[in-house]
């Protein structure tokens, strides 16, 4: 009777597209509000590390996105996109890692989804259901 259920090309299509979905709005609002990037290129300056590189944000949550939403090198995007989690949990949010809300959920709910879901994505690939599967 599950039978049908079985079908990992469709689940790794439904996990492409959730993770790599619910991110890029993130990167757009990133992209046209330049001023959020401001605000993380002096928190990598407060970290000791170079402003510039609070431009990776974009390959973190527009180029990696994109990549897996379509299926190009997902492994790849899936790592872009899960260091690019380490990094925001890192400048942002390092204070909430032990807290839970007052409905008793993490704090760090989206995030870890971000991130676990993308480290699936690196381990899992894009599945037949790709541009390119890999």
């Amino acid at each position: 009777m599950f039978h049908a259920l079985h079908n990992d090309a469709l689940g790794k299509l439904i996990l492409r597209l959730t993770v790599a979905g619910l991110l890029l709005p993130h990167g757009l609002t990133k992209l046209l509000n330049p001023g959020s990037l401001t605000w993380i290129g002096d928190t990598l300056s407060a970290q000791g590390l170079p402003s510039f590189l609070a431009y990776g944000v974009l390959i973190g949550e527009l180029v990696a996105p994109l990549m897996a939403i379509i299926g190009i090198q997902t492994r790849l995007a899936g790592l872009l996109m899960a260091a690019n989690m380490v990094v925001a949990i890192f400048l942002a949010h390092m204070h909430q890692l032990t807290e839970f809300t007052s409905n008793g959920g993490w704090a760090l709910e989206l995030q870890g989804l971000f991130l676990f879901g993308a480290v699936a994505l690196v381990f899992l690939g894009s599945g037949r259901m790709a541009w390119r599967p890999d």
